[in-house]
């Protein structure tokens, strides 16, 4: 299977799906307890995003990809690096 680093490039974001140590779940459930929040319903909001994005990057159909990483950043205040740390992606 895929590990986190490779030669010559970045992981896109549909590839991140593959890497075996990709764990949105962490993240989101951090981000709840961090916002304060009830459920993903709650996180949908304050990341002003539809609850079918939270409920596909929870179920692995969708990637983390750049705009949500930024949204996390500019609304709970993490650092990018702490954010990918966080679904098992190496920064």
């Amino acid at each position: 299977m895929e590990t986190t680093k490779r030669i010559g490039r970045p992981l896109r974001d549909p590839e991140i799906l593959n890497v075996d140590s990709y764990d949105p779940d962490n993240l989101l459930n951090v981000l709840i307890e961090k916002l304060n929040l009830k459920n993903d319903a709650g996180l949908s909001r304050a990341l002003e995003v539809a609850p079918p994005v939270i409920s596909k990057i929870r179920n692995r159909r969708l990637p983390v990809g750049a705009t949500m990483i930024l949204r996390i950043h500019d609304k709970a205040g993490m650092q990018v690096n702490e954010i990918r740390q966080l679904m098992g992606v190496a920064a």
